[in-house]
């Protein structure tokens, strides 16, 4: 006669579980894999959501481009002996490029970041946005703006798509004189 073990209802109920759960999921993997994608989804009325005004396109600068300028910006410094630091940022005021020249000084790198962002902001060269602090002075309190000359803005169709900051050189008026050169190597 043959010993048969009784086994607990305990047991039986785990082990139960487990082939359940193994034969289930292994259907669930072979149908998955069996099965053709699903076809896209079209909207019952015949309108999508962005046919309703609801996108918009904008014009950005790409990463070369902004690393273009801002090369063009230092030769033009290097070209006067001046040391500055560059700033390309895009039509939102992220920064795409900073290149800090040779022997720029260390505040010379944010202030250029600030001067960028300014220009893109009020789609202006930040020497015009200084003269609107008489009538206005409290522009200057908002955050990570500077108003002092060295950002130009650039712009395709008259719409801001970038701003270049300039910092570093002895009067902002050379800061600035170097941001147009980024910007005229970009319409190059």
């Amino acid at each position: 006669m043959k010993h048969v073990k009784k086994v607990s209802q305990r047991a039986r109920v785990v082990t139960g579980g487990a082939v359940a759960a193994l034969v289930i999921g292994g259907f669930g993997a072979w149908s998955a894999g069996a099965t053709a994608p699903a076809a896209p989804a079209t909207p019952a009325a015949g309108k999508t959501a962005a046919s309703g005004g609801n996108l918009t396109r904008s014009t950005h600068l790409t990463v070369a481009a902004a690393t273009d300028a801002a090369e063009a910006v230092l030769d033009a410094a290097k070209k006067e002996n001046q040391r500055v630091s560059v700033a390309v940022v895009d039509r939102n005021g992220n920064t795409l490029v900073t290149l800090r020249g040779d022997g720029a000084g260390p505040q010379s790198y944010e202030s250029a970041v600030k001067k960028a962002y300014t220009a893109v902001s009020w789609n202006a060269p930040t020497s015009e946005l200084v003269k609107r602090l008489d009538s206005a002075p409290t522009l200057k309190d908002i955050p990570g703006t500077l108003f002092l000359a060295g950002g130009a803005p650039v712009t395709a169709k008259n719409a801001p798509v970038a701003g270049i900051g300039v910092a570093g050189a002895p009067s902002g008026d050379l800061d600035e004189k170097f941001a147009r050169a980024g910007v005229a190597a970009l319409a190059d």
